[in-house]
């Protein structure tokens, strides 16, 4: 994608300290979010993706954790090492997020208008009866029905879906440029999920904003995003546009991951695809390539040293694996 990125991640180490010894969660990871775009993170838990996103915000808590290495950079300002004075302005007005568990994002003990307007107000410099407002025209855009009633409720009177959509329309109050999404759906049935979904493709594409969409289901991201960058113990190992991605993924793991997929036809009556082995534990990582014991690619040369993705940054596919797949010519 041609331009300057809104979002450029250099070489992000995070690190957390624990009673065993220091595990780093995130190992050098790069990538860029243009303007409007949609990326996905995607991997098993434990890849670390929810670390990445929660560095991009300034929320890796302190202790444990720190970053260690590495650069984030907002619009050309770099956000590693920013005082949290300064991070306040960015969060929610520059850069929001939206959290799994909505329960968690919202206080039990006000009312849904109560937080929203509080928000309002604070970023936006609207009197009372203007954020009221402001709030009621959100909750409408997320699908929230009669929001004129639903404003003056609590969380816990809300479903989960309905409480879902008042954390978007709380992420969408101070119209940010960047949204951090963490797996904003798993807490939701399927229905739901297809619904919040779509409404916020919709709400995108109507606020102009770019949107990190942290997840490991992979049909989510098939659904959503323009690009997908594929995690494994705390490392890249694939990233490359949606199409190619699903056509033809180039490294082991990505391919796993697609072959382990439930499909509905001729074959559904069979087992299940699953990737054999178990992740390596962060703190007795190998030498070589982490995917290496779970990989029917395996080589000597896999075991020996960590492969890096390869290609230039802004090529459309890399992948840090010795011998991957072939992209079609």
């Amino acid at each position: 994608m041609s331009g300057e990125p809104l979002l450029s991640v250099r070489d992000l180490v995070v690190e957390f300290s624990t009673e065993r010894g220091v595990v780093r969660a995130v190992d050098r990871v790069s990538f860029d979010v243009h303007p409007n775009e949609t990326v996905g993170l995607v991997g098993e838990s434990g890849c670390g993706k929810t670390v990445t996103g929660l560095s991009i915000l300034g929320l890796i808590p302190s202790p444990p954790g720190r970053i260690a290495a590495g650069s984030i950079r907002f619009q050309g300002r770099e956000l590693v090492g920013l005082p949290e004075s300064e991070f306040r302005r960015i969060r929610g007005q520059d850069i929001a997020m939206i959290f799994q568990e909505p329960m968690t994002a919202l206080n039990p003990v006000f009312t849904v208008g109560n937080q929203m307007i509080d928000v309002l107000r604070r970023y936006r410099g609207l009197t009372r009866r203007q954020a009221r407002g402001a709030a009621i025209e959100l909750l409408a855009k997320v699908g929230i029905p009669a929001p004129e009633a639903r404003i003056d409720e609590y969380p816990h009177q809300l479903s989960g879906g309905m409480r879902q959509r008042v954390v978007i329309a709380m992420a969408l109050s101070c119209d940010p440029k960047l949204i951090v999404a963490d797996e904003p759906t798993t807490a939701l049935d399927v229905t739901t999920q297809a619904q919040v979904l779509e409404q916020m493709v919709i709400l995108q594409r109507e606020f102009h904003m770019a949107m990190i969409l942290v997840t490991h289901d992979l049909g989510v991201v098939a659904e959503t995003c323009h690009r997908a960058i594929v995690m494994y113990c705390g490392r890249i190992a694939e990233k490359a546009e949606i199409g190619p991605l699903f056509e033809h993924p180039r490294h082991p793991y990505t391919v796993g991951l697609l072959e382990s997929i439930p499909r509905v036809g001729e074959h559904e009556k069979e087992d299940l695809a699953v990737i054999p082995g178990m992740v390596p534990d962060l703190l007795h990582l190998p030498p070589g390539c982490r995917f290496a014991d779970r990989c029917r690619r395996r080589q000597p040369r896999c075991d020996e040293a960590l492969p890096e993705l390869d290609g230039r940054e802004d090529d459309r596919s890399r992948v840090a694996c010795y011998f991957p797949a072939e992209p079609p010519t």
